[in-house]
């Protein structure tokens, strides 16, 4: 029989916004700033990933901790600069009526984005007050695909795994969800084929995303 669906929880990037186009050119102007050409096979290791792990992968595994941390920052400052003029268009279609049609839900969010980033998205999308609870990379040990941030939402939430349901653009996303006994919908901004996935849609605006969840929960 199927679970009652009693939480969303929603990954940032490529998600509630198609943000993957501007952190590609931020990265390229970092990775540029510093010597390092960006090649198409490194911009595809990045997606989902966390900050410290990417910049290990594009700038040296022999960096300290302190200079992980300060390129993190910068490319992090380059991202928000390029992004705040277009945040609104950049928005994935449909996510802010499907956040209000479902707002009788517990809403939550586990992302590898930095809280910076995650605030001014939110505050200047102005939605901010739909997320309950927001868990970043830096709050768990282990980062996507392992599971610990979607544990960490939905103990945050109140609501056992089974019953939560996880949007995912990336494919260690959609591994970290499945680990965590969550349901998955697969967002198409980043890969058009997300294996594991109970639903793959292009954006909110879909039909099929109301039917599945209507067909996904049992009725009352």
């Amino acid at each position: 029989m199927p679970v009652e669906i009693a939480a969303l929880i929603f990954d940032m990037d490529g998600v509630v916004i198609d943000s993957n186009p501007i952190h590609r050119m931020a990265w390229a102007r970092h990775n540029q700033m510093h010597g390092v050409r960006t090649t198409e096979a490194m911009q595809q290791r990045m997606y989902g990933k966390r900050n410290d792990e990417i910049v290990r992968d594009f700038l040296g595994q022999d960096l300290t901790d302190a200079e992980v941390a300060e390129h993190g920052a910068a490319k992090e400052r380059l991202y928000r600069e390029m992004v705040k003029p277009v945040i609104q268009q950049s928005l994935v279609p449909g996510i802010g009526e499907f956040l209000k049609r479902h707002n009788n839900l517990e809403i939550g969010m586990g992302t590898n984005a930095e809280p910076a980033n995650v605030h001014l998205v939110l505050d200047l999308a102005g939605l901010s007050h739909y997320f309950r609870v927001i868990v970043d990379g830096q709050q768990v040990e282990k980062p996507k695909p392992h599971p610990d941030i979607y544990l960490r939402v939905a103990e945050l939430l109140g609501v056992p795994s089974a019953n939560c349901v996880v949007f995912e653009d990336s494919y260690s996303g959609v591994a970290a969800g499945r680990a965590a006994g969550m349901r998955v919908v697969g967002l198409q901004t980043t890969h058009q084929v997300l294996e594991g996935t109970a639903l793959a849609i292009p954006d909110f605006l879909n039909p099929a995303l109301e039917n599945w969840l209507a067909s996904a929960s049992p009725r009352g």
